[in-house]
């Protein structure tokens, strides 16, 4: 299973462990909705702690599934949407303890939580542009000013944590052998607090939160299911499974 799970202390540990790169298919994205929304339903658990095994947090969607049968977008965008949504609406807090890449779907994860920590060696990033695919730049834009989340995404270019951290969307940056720990660490300081307290706080919260994550994200897979019926988004995943650069035809289309 891609996902794997483990309360103690109050704390659920949700763990991504599908290697090589974290990236899940429709299946996984489902699975990992209906994962965090039952954990966070539990009356043991005041704090959710979202982590990965392997080279890097999340490398988003699964590039090939999607290659071999693009009709799956509308399949995946719901997986995608139901998960973020799961992290974001979870009646506890939820955080993030993210190394390696994070990109693309990995983004809308991590940018649902309530906090963020990252290892040393963690960069973050859009690549969507250069697969034939939008989104996600409404969680990036829980997480950085509005000019930085659109160079991201029209360039594809990730950044590093350090520049993560300069510009405040991360609480800390620790070696990635420490990151764990660290996480673990403030999850439990945040569930010796009141249950009822912190579920009232969450809920405050996204109450009085300016951007309505869901519904801006909505509109972007919109976008995203638009681009994929142009040739432009087939030939882009076509070169990213065949390791080439791509060809466009269809430009300014």
């Amino acid at each position: 299973m891609p996902i794997r799970t483990s309360v103690a202390g109050r704390i659920a540990e949700v763990l991504l462990d599908h290697p090589p790169v974290n990236a899940l298919d429709s299946a996984g994205w489902a699975e990992l909705a209906r994962t965090v929304t039952a954990v966070g339903a539990r009356d043991d658990v005041s704090v959710v702690l979202l982590a990965a095994e392997g080279r890097g947090f999340c490398a988003g969607v699964d590039i090939k599934e999607l290659a071999r049968d693009a009709k799956l977008i509308t399949t995946v965008n719901k997986g995608c949407y139901d998960a973020f949504a799961a992290i974001h609406d979870c009646p506890v807090p939820v955080l993030a303890a993210a190394h390696g890449f994070v990109l693309g779907g990995g983004i809308g994860l991590v940018g649902s939580c309530d906090v963020i920590l990252a290892s040393d060696d963690a960069t973050f990033g859009l690549p969507e542009i250069d697969r034939g695919a939008l989104g996600a730049a409404s969680h990036l834009l829980r997480m950085f000013p509005i000019q930085k989340v659109r160079k991201m995404l029209y360039t594809g270019e990730p950044i590093t944590a350090a520049e993560a951290y300069r510009l405040g969307a991360l609480e800390a940056v620790v070696p990635r052998a420490d990151l764990r720990v660290t996480a673990h660490a403030l999850a439990a300081r945040i569930a010796a607090k009141s249950p009822k307290a912190l579920r009232l706080a969450k809920e405050s919260l996204n109450g009085i939160e300016l951007l309505d994550v869901k519904k801006s994200y909505r509109f972007e897979q919109g976008f995203t299911l638009e681009l994929y019926t142009s040739p432009d988004s087939q030939e882009a995943r076509d070169a990213f499974v065949e390791k080439r650069d791509a060809s466009f035809t269809d430009r300014g289309k």
